[in-house]
């Protein structure tokens, strides 16, 4: 088998890839700076300042864009970002991140965290910068940092990256394959945004009841009420002691289960101390936890047959006759209650906590059980479509990665 050519490869090419060197095929290898007077000279229009937060996987993010006036911009030509350029983080937590700059960007500038790369005619930017997020380009940005902290990137070293490059028509049909997938990511990305822009918008009018629901006669629901938390549901906390974790057994639950929203990937606890922990409190379906410190006010619904133990750092809000579940989780999330929730937040703290007192003294708004549980399906449903939109996102992704490594040598 010829070593020179990927796993997975389109029909009609048979040639083999040419390795080079990043520095053998690119007009520029360079970044910029901080202007000087440095975040003072930053303003709200003007040449497009990129830092490494824009420089997202694989995209290039506008959202959280700065800009400099044009006559600092023209004094820092030699670091001037055109079309098509490849940009690729060299310093910090985000080192080994890069983007395609879009065609229709005119022009902008960049500071000393993000590396221009600008290719020679002949290759392609949607070709080279695939093969940078690949778990081979990742290796090389892991290979070749220096420094005493080891996350930086120089010029030399990302000059040194060798890469194997087929002929032009086969990277035209490498890149554009990918970029047709770039362009689900980020129809999908869009989808999710807007799906969540929308649920908080809903939420916002339910919640300061601007949006009522009626009765399936077309009658109006009574007026809602407000109470303390601890009036409506028991409020409790998961064990305070670190318990010994094994390979296997009972699922122990801690704050990162109920803000990742995952709770497939767990540690374990023996049973017999999950039965004398369950004696104390127990965990069951209709129930929410919700994290208390370090993150305060995530809630997460169990809804399914549950039997596990859970740590100090959350809360447990049994099921009550008295508020549906359903609809506390979704209201714990809104604007009023996460108000509640940090003004008797200990900031001082470290990590800043919520007591279970106050957690019990904060005030509730809800209507009657049968508009709680229209309201609680409702914004179920659009959990829902939010949970689909971001499975199918995920698994772009997946598919992306599984293509990276297969087509790149």
């Amino acid at each position: 088998m010829n070593m020179n050519v990927p796993k997975l490869r389109f029909k009609g090419f048979s040639d083999d890839w040419i390795k080079k060197k990043i520095g053998e095929i690119t007009l520029k290898v360079g970044s910029g700076s901080t202007p000087r007077g440095g975040e003072k000279v930053y303003q709200s229009n003007g040449i497009p300042f990129i830092r490494s937060q824009n420089v997202n996987n694989n995209f290039l993010n506008l959202k959280d864009l700065t800009f400099i006036p044009d006559a600092i911009h023209k004094q820092m030509q030699g670091s001037t970002v055109k079309a098509n350029d490849i940009l690729l983080n060299i310093t910090g937590a985000s080192i080994g991140r890069s983007c395609v700059v879009p065609d229709n960007f005119k022009e902008g500038n960049v500071n000393q965290h993000v590396c221009i790369i600008r290719l020679k005619s002949g290759f392609l930017s949607r070709f080279i910068q695939p093969f940078l997020s690949s778990t081979r380009g990742q290796k090389l940005v892991l290979s070749h940092q220096v420094g005493s902290g080891r996350e930086g990137l120089n010029f030399q070293a990302v000059r040194s990256f060798s890469i194997d490059i087929p002929s032009f028509p086969e990277q035209t049909k490498i890149a554009n394959f990918l970029t047709a997938i770039d362009e689900k990511i980020t129809q999908l990305t869009q989808k999710n945004d807007l799906l969540k822009q929308y649920k908080k918008g809903v939420m916002q009018q339910i919640f300061s009841q601007k949006l009522r629901f009626k009765d399936d006669d077309g009658r109006e629901f009574p007026e809602w009420e407000t109470k303390q938390l601890g009036s409506l549901v028991k409020v409790y906390d998961g064990t305070h002691m670190t318990p010994k974790y094994q390979n296997q057994g009972i699922p122990f639950y801690s704050v990162e289960h109920v803000t990742n929203n995952n709770f497939k990937e767990t540690r374990f606890i023996s049973r017999e101390v999950f039965e004398k922990e369950n004696k104390r409190v127990k965990l069951e379906k209709g129930d929410i936890l919700m994290t208390r410190i370090g993150d305060i006010g995530t809630p997460k619904y169990i809804n399914w047959e549950v039997e596990a133990s859970f740590y100090v750092s959350l809360a447990l809000l049994k099921q009550s006759k008295k508020i549906n579940s359903l609809y506390l989780s979704h209201y714990i999330g809104s604007d009023s209650f996460q108000g509640e929730l940090h003004k008797r937040t200990i900031h001082v703290a470290f990590p800043k906590k919520i007591n279970l007192g106050e957690i019990s003294h904060c005030l509730v708004s809800y209507p009657c059980i049968t508009e709680q549980i229209k309201i609680a399906n409702f914004l179920t449903a659009i959990d829902d479509k939010i949970t689909q939109t971001q499975a199918q996102l995920e698994a772009v992704k997946h598919y992306k990665n599984s293509l990276l490594q297969q087509m790149f040598v």
